[in-house]
């Protein structure tokens, strides 16, 4: 598990290995509450979701909200979001293809921007934590890219993992841009925050499915 010149996945967390959609939605939608704004179907939601989050707020509010509106809007969110996530399962077939990767002799490892101390207590009830080399939650404030994350998470990686054979898999364009930013590479996941539209721009391949995902970075890997 791990050894050098074996495949690497390095899986995003929310919107991918964890369906969470429901409690997106419904975060979100306290959180605007907060400002006085309507609230917002899934579909409109993916269609305007974009990172850094204070830029998807702008599309909403037409301007970028002011520092004390961020922050407030931000703890709603997230105090709402821990009440929902309890609902909210892994996507349906993650475990299966998480054990059959490992089964496979590759390695993988969880890079999220969920809070890692949030995240780690959650990969380890849903019993998948043994399938992981590493697994790293944001540190700091939130709402950012996951750019310089994904850089730290690898460079905790290197002699273990071969950037070249190594692959993101996520369902956010930011996914993308982060792998893109550490020098690997990407498959995004249409089951997530965005919109299939919104992630072909991005340029990497595109897939409706993990399975199909898991496929794609097999063959990108390989």
């Amino acid at each position: 598990m791990g050894t050098q010149g074996s495949a690497h996945i390095v899986w995003d967390w929310n919107g991918t290995l964890f369906h969470d959609n429901d409690a997106i939605i419904g975060a979100t939608n306290a959180a605007f509450a907060e400002l006085g704004l309507a609230p917002i179907t899934l579909e409109q939601y993916r269609s305007l979701y974009c990172v850094p989050v204070p830029k998807f707020y702008e599309r909403l509010l037409g301007r970028l909200p002011t520092d004390t509106e961020w922050e407030l809007m931000d703890g709603v969110f997230h105090r709402h979001y821990a009440q929902h996530r309890v609902r909210c399962g892994l996507t349906e077939g993650a475990a299966d293809l998480l054990a059959g990767w490992r089964s496979a002799g590759h390695s993988q490892s969880l890079l999220s921007m969920y809070g890692h101390e949030e995240l780690v207590p959650l990969v380890r009830g849903f019993g998948i934590e043994t399938h992981f080399v590493r697994v790293d939650g944001r540190t700091g404030p939130s709402g950012g890219s996951k750019a310089e994350h994904m850089v730290r998470h690898l460079k905790a990686l290197a002699g273990t993992v071969e950037l070249a054979r190594t692959v993101v898999i996520g369902d956010a364009a930011d996914d993308a841009v982060a792998a893109r930013h550490a020098g690997a590479r990407a498959v995004l996941y249409t089951g997530g925050s965005h919109s299939r539209a919104s992630l072909e721009d991005v340029g990497v391949p595109v897939v409706d499915s993990l399975a199909e995902a898991v496929a794609e970075a097999r063959r990108m890997a390989a």
